[in-house]
């Protein structure tokens, strides 16, 4: 166990969240630390150095795990994920059922909601407010893959996913751009991974 309820809690739309403090030290989480609050032992995996801080709030079916970190006034819920390295904060809102992981990072007074995914090294900040699908690959080939919406982005070509689709097929996928053929069939495997996953 890494953490317990200190007995301090609010109720808030309804919900009672209850404050956490870790009785062991792990990650940067020193024993002892006051956390944020969740509504139950499955909000925050128990493995991994994931922490809710402050006066963030995580309940309904999130979960909170890996390296993830959740603070500021950031609230997270619904059947909501936070994983990996990425960070939730400001006043930012994950909820619905969309996952945020990798290294992303989703502050300010953001929303992430819906089916919408946010991975690998996105940022989502201010305002920004995103309900459809977000899917950013950045290991699988030697570009960048982003795909918002109808939309899917590799390297600096931006395409809609019907246009994608007709460039795959015409074997004209930027083929220039790539170091070597070993690189292009893997940047074609994975664009046609990313258009099957958003359509």
């Amino acid at each position: 166990m890494k953490y317990k309820f200190t007995g301090k809690t609010k109720v808030v739309f309804g919900v009672k969240l209850k404050q956490i403090q870790a009785t062991k030290s792990f990650g940067i989480i020193p024993k002892g630390e006051i956390g944020g609050y969740i509504e139950f032992k499955k909000n925050l995996d128990e493995n991994g150095n994931a922490w809710v801080y402050g006066n963030a709030w995580v309940y309904g079916n999130a979960w909170v795990y890996g390296n993830a970190r959740v603070y500021g006034n950031a609230r997270v819920y619904g059947n909501a994920r936070v994983s990996g390295d990425a960070q939730v904060y400001g006043d930012a809102r994950v909820f619905g059922d969309a996952q945020v992981c990798g290294d992303a990072l989703v502050s300010g007074d953001a929303q992430v909601y819906g089916d919408a995914w946010v991975y690998g090294d996105a940022l989502v900040y201010g305002d920004a407010k995103i309900k459809t699908n977000v899917l950013n690959l950045i290991a699988s080939c030697e570009f960048n893959v982003t795909a918002y919406g109808k939309h899917v982005q590799f390297g600096c070509y931006l395409h809609t996913i019907a246009e994608w689709k007709k460039i795959l097929k015409s074997n004209k996928t930027y083929r220039e751009d790539c170091s070597s053929n070993k690189s292009y069939q893997q940047c074609r495997k994975t664009l046609k991974y990313v258009i099957e996953t958003m359509e």
